[in-house]
Parts: structure tokens; C-alpha cells; sequence
């Protein structure tokens, strides 16, 4: 896996968790979440700020055993005119945890693969920014803001990387085994390439095969193939956007964010999109 510029990823938590300070203050904490029907924006702000908190007190300590993993998170503030700043805090001090000395630590993969641990923590950190980020921007649109982020191509294409990685990896097969046998296939394929990224990192194949789904980097012929933007093709596999939806988010109103095409069998790619869902979702 091409691995994002640390540098980089660190200014993108930063960035995306502020984003999402800024739609909390404007949809109020009592609002829905579209994207994540189960919560409102209250959830939403402590769970990122939690699990930032969380994983920066894991590369911290060095954490290398999962029985020694962080029990306790701080609390939420009760006054949302507090939100900004403890977000603030919790992004800054998770960023600042992956430094250039932390990420060749010994620390624990909770995802088992061949990334090192501080890696895999420092692309799921980014990741739940960036998602979670859009959930936030997606509950003040229904309040009445117009726009729904940006997100940059380059930042984009690593999360779904990132994103398959997690559902192909020993935990995922592990802890949500009906996923896992679900996207076991006969051989289908699935491409998604995106339109808007540099240097060939804008293409993914997946094999659904007997043993568990793989996938790689690469643009090779598919049974189905999903092209656009690598934020919407990140937002439609991370089951932001529906499939087919004209780029329109669900529940978003109808808000543009540059649609996917699909040619070839549509049905496979609903197929796993239906399957490939995280618990948070």
C-alpha cells in the first residue's frame, strides 16, 4: 500500500477535524446525523474527539499488547461553545503523537496486516476525521448550510485504500465474520478508479474469491467498474452516498458531490456495498 505523507495526514486530521467543530456549532448538538441515522451530532463530536484522545494515548505509551489498550477517554464538555476548543485539543494532540520517531515504534496493528502500528493508527485517525468530518458537514446542510467539504484526491485515494485494507484484513475476518464470508466469491472482480488523482494511485481491483476478498492497487479489466472523484468513490464505499445517486448524498438533499458512473454488473457492487458496512455505520 502507498502509504500518505505523514506530514501531510497530520494537517488533514487537524484540517478535517475542524471542519467538523464547524458544522457541529452550525447544525446544534441536538441535530441528526443523515449519514449515521443512529446518532446525533452530540454522538458525533464525542466519538471523535474520544477515539482521538484514545489512540493518541496508544502511540504515547507505545502500546504493543492489546490487554494494555487505553479504558478511559475524557469527557465530553456539556456546553457545546466548548466543542471547538476540546476538538482542537484532542486533533492537535493526536497529530502530534505521530512523530517521525513514533512511527517505526513497535506498537500495536489492531487490524493485523503488514502495516506497522503507528501507521495503521495514524491512517485510521485520518480517516475517522475525514468521514466523520463529512457526517458533521452533511447534519448543518439539513440545518441549512450550503456546502459539504472537499475532500483533497490524494487524501481521498489513501482512505480507500485503507478502507479495503480493513476489509480484508485478519480482524475484520475476525470480528465481523459475516462480512468477511459475504464478499467470498467465484472469482468476480470490481474496479474503482478515480478521475482526479496523479501518479497511476487512483486505481483499485478486487478479486471476490473462494478464500476471502483480496485487493490491490492497479487498473485492470473488471466485471463492474465504478469511476469519479476519489472523495465520492471514498463517500459511496464508506456507504456516505448511495450508489447511482446522481452524487447526491443520502438525506443531503440532493447536494452535488460529483457522481459515479458504473458500467458492467451494477448488482455486484450493491452487493458488496450492502455488505461491507462498519459497526458505526
Amino acid at each position: 500500500m502507498t502509504e500518505l505523507n505523514p506530514e501531510r495526514a497530520r494537517r488533514a486530521i487537524v484540517e478535517h477535524t475542524g471542519r467538523l467543530a464547524d458544522s457541529a456549532a452550525a447544525a446544534g448538538p441536538d441535530a441528526a446525523v443523515p449519514t449515521a441515522p443512529e446518532w446525533t451530532v452530540t454522538d458525533l463530536v464525542a466519538h471523535v474527539g474520544q477515539t482521538q484522545h484514545w489512540t493518541a494515548e496508544i502511540i504515547e505509551r507505545r502500546v504493543t499488547d492489546p490487554a494494555d489498550m487505553p479504558t478511559e477517554v475524557p469527557d465530553l464538555p456539556g456546553d457545546p461553545d466548548k466543542w471547538p476548543e476540546w476538538l482542537a485539543q484532542s486533533a492537535v494532540r493526536v497529530a502530534s503523537a505521530f512523530s517521525d520517531e513514533a512511527l517505526d515504534a513497535e506498537i500495536f496493528n489492531a487490524a493485523g496486516d503488514d502495516r506497522s502500528g503507528a501507521r495503521f493508527w495514524l491512517i485510521n485517525v485520518l480517516n475517522e476525521a475525514v468521514v466523520h468530518g463529512f457526517d458533521g458537514a452533511g447534519a448543518a446542510h439539513a440545518q441549512g448550510a450550503t456546502d459539504l467539504p472537499q475532500i483533497d484526491a490524494g487524501v481521498a485515494a489513501e482512505l480507500i485504500s485503507h478502507h479495503l485494507a480493513m476489509l480484508t484484513s485478519p480482524t475484520w475476518a475476525m470480528l465481523r465474520p459475516e462480512s468477511a464470508q459475504a464478499i467470498q466469491g467465484t472469482g468476480q472482480t470490481l474496479r474503482w478508479l478515480a478521475t482526479d488523482t496523479r501518479d497511476g494511485n487512483g486505481a483499485w481491483f478486487v478479486e471476490r474469491r473462494p478464500d476471502g476478498a483480496t485487493w490491490e492497487r492497479g487498473n485492470r479489466p473488471a466485471d463492474v467498474t465504478v469511476t469519479g472523484p476519489a472523495g465520492t468513490l471514498l463517500l459511496t464505499l464508506t456507504r456516505r452516498v448511495p450508489l447511482g445517486a446522481g452524487g447526491a448524498g443520502a438525506g443531503l438533499g440532493g447536494a452535488s458531490l460529483g457522481g459515479v458512473g458504473v458500467e458492467g454488473d451494477a448488482e455486484l457492487v450493491r452487493h458488496w456495498l450492502d455488505n461491507t458496512a462498519h459497526i458505526a455505520d
